[in-house]
């Protein structure tokens, strides 16, 4: 009989009810790794919706200088 090793499915922090805005980098540091690059909705643990809104946000964030694009 085989043992199957479940994990604990991760819950969207969007969903549960925490927001996340352009205007605080601080939150946003925590979607990007250390590259400056976004990390994938797999390691987040965000739905498809949020990991898209997240995105989005960072994006801006860039682009008004309050996030690097590049480390």
């Amino acid at each position: 009989m085989a043992e199957f090793n479940h994990r604990k499915k991760k819950v969207c922090m969007m969903c549960a009810g925490k927001t996340v805005d352009y205007k605080d980098p601080e939150t946003l540091r925590r979607y990007t790794n250390e590259k400056g690059k976004i990390v994938p909705r797999r390691v987040t643990g965000n739905c498809a919706l949020h990991q898209r809104y997240i995105a989005k946000q960072v994006k801006r964030a860039r682009a008004i200088a309050l996030m690097p694009y590049s480390k």
